[in-house]
């Protein structure tokens, strides 16, 4: 029996009426929130009467991801239930990325983990950790199959959401043949590939482009690091997203255009926390593996695209990254 047969195994046997939680890492990008609501979405077709969907605080979904199908199956962390039946977590390379939920997971008699990352540290009884697939919503979609569901526009929705931003829009080097077959179900079953793009890369309020404008300004390059390579960074402050009165998840775009600079094969976008607390962002253009760097520095991801939480000034952490990086 494949681990794939076991996970859906899992789901059959469960009964209808069990209580199901679905959770997905912290601060959820696309590919997180979509794969999680889209199996949600499948798991209501398949007749259980209890998902419950969720994140670690803080508990708040972004601006570009509010017209998701499904975000009904929210509820906030503290309302989770402590023990389910049945536990599946999404798109978390490790369980500190699903924060003060994993004692609910562990409680689980079946916890069933869908992941892409190669950095994935092995938790939950059923591991669906494939490193070759571009997004979790894969994973979600081929588990979804092996149950029977029939995509819907609602399911086909959000599992696009996770293919498209996963893939940089279909641009970044995981864009497999696999990938554009998957797309083309999901727009055979009702997904919008122009509604989503205008909605989730494409529209901005005017106050985050005079925000982007700001920390561009600060953007710095370095030719010599990376054995050469190339570094450019950029970081905001918590008093920069006070300023233009903006949450800290409209700063998650603005790695596409940091990484653009040519002289530079990795980027680094450094995002305020808290005080002394910051969200790193890595990405490399092929040359420079920056997964070794996160797992390095406490975090994960995957070879051209990755990050971890770091701590102290925002100089400190771009100094403990550029010294990683004459190591990697």
């Amino acid at each position: 029996m494949t681990e794939l047969d076991a996970a859906a195994d899992a789901v059959i046997s469960t009964n209808r009426d069990a209580q199901v939680l679905l959770v997905c890492h912290v601060n959820p990008d696309g590919d997180a929130l979509g794969s999680m609501l889209g199996f949600g979405l499948g798991l209501r077709r398949l007749g259980f009467t209890s998902v419950q969907a969720t994140f670690p605080e803080p508990f708040e979904v972004a601006e570009p991801f509010r017209f998701l199908p499904g975000l009904d199956l929210l509820v906030a962390p503290a309302e989770a239930v402590p023990k389910p039946d049945l536990a599946i977590s999404f798109d978390a390379a490790s369980e500190g990325r699903l924060g003060e939920l994993g004692p609910a997971l562990s409680a689980a008699p079946e916890w069933i983990v869908l992941d892409h990352h190669i950095s994935n540290t092995g938790f939950g009884s059923h591991r669906l950790v494939y490193p070759q697939s571009a997004a979790t919503a894969e994973i979600a979609a081929r588990l979804l199959d092996h149950l029977g569901v029939e995509l819907d526009h609602e399911i086909a929705t959000c599992l696009y959401v996770g293919l498209a931003t996963d893939t940089g829009s279909f641009k970044f080097d995981a864009t497999t043949p696999e990938v554009f077959s998957l797309a083309a179900r999901l727009v055979s079953a009702g997904a919008q590939p122009g509604d989503v793009a205008r909605r989730v890369f494409d529209t901005r309020p005017f106050q985050v482009i005079r925000l982007l404008s700001e920390v561009l300004a600060r953007a710095e390059l370095d030719p010599s690091a990376a054995d050469g390579r190339g570094l450019v960074s950029a970081y905001a402050t918590m008093e920069d997203l006070h300023r233009y009165a903006q949450p800290v998840h409209v700063l998650e775009s603005f790695m596409d255009v940091v990484r653009t600079a040519a002289e530079a094969d990795v980027a680094c976008l450094v995002k305020p926390l808290e005080p002394g607390k910051w969200a790193v962002s890595l990405r490399s253009k092929g040359a420079t593996d920056v997964a070794a760097v996160a797992v390095a520095l406490g975090g994960g991801g995957h070879r051209l695209a990755a990050g971890f939480t770091g701590y102290g000034t925002a100089s400190q952490v771009l100094d403990a990254v550029r010294l990683e990086l004459s190591r990697a």
